[in-house]
């Protein structure tokens, strides 16, 4: 339906001009995500994938703060890269360290869980 009145016609230019002012936004966010992801699957420096990571998540809140994006899309995307992070830094210490011999090598029992009071 073609827009007739003075405001809806207002209404769609203030919507063409956000559009454009949010692209660059838009872009930046989708750039760094893949930044981020491809430094998680390439496995390189802890540090750096952390960094970029954690720059990635930034740009997500910067985003769904101005509503740019839309919080639940951010926190989804958030969660995923945390994931992906988390997985990196899970299997990059079990590389690292070679498999022990006997008991000297082991590592100590966890200490026992506190007793609940009723």
């Amino acid at each position: 339906m073609a827009k007739r009145t003075a405001s809806a016609k207002k209404q769609a230019r203030a919507g063409a001009r956000r559009s454009v002012r949010n692209r660059s936004t838009k872009s930046a966010v989708k750039t760094l995500i893949t930044k981020a992801r491809q430094s998680l699957r390439s496995g390189g420096d802890a540090s750096e994938t952390t960094e970029t990571t954690v720059e990635a998540i930034r740009a997500l809140d910067r985003a769904a703060a101005k509503r740019i994006l839309h919080r639940n899309n951010a926190a989804r995307r958030k969660s995923r890269l945390a994931r992906r992070l988390a997985k990196v830094a899970v299997a990059a210490p079990a590389q690292a360290q070679p498999a022990a011999k006997g008991k000297k090598g082991a590592a100590p029992a966890p200490a026992p869980a506190p007793a609940k009071k009723k």
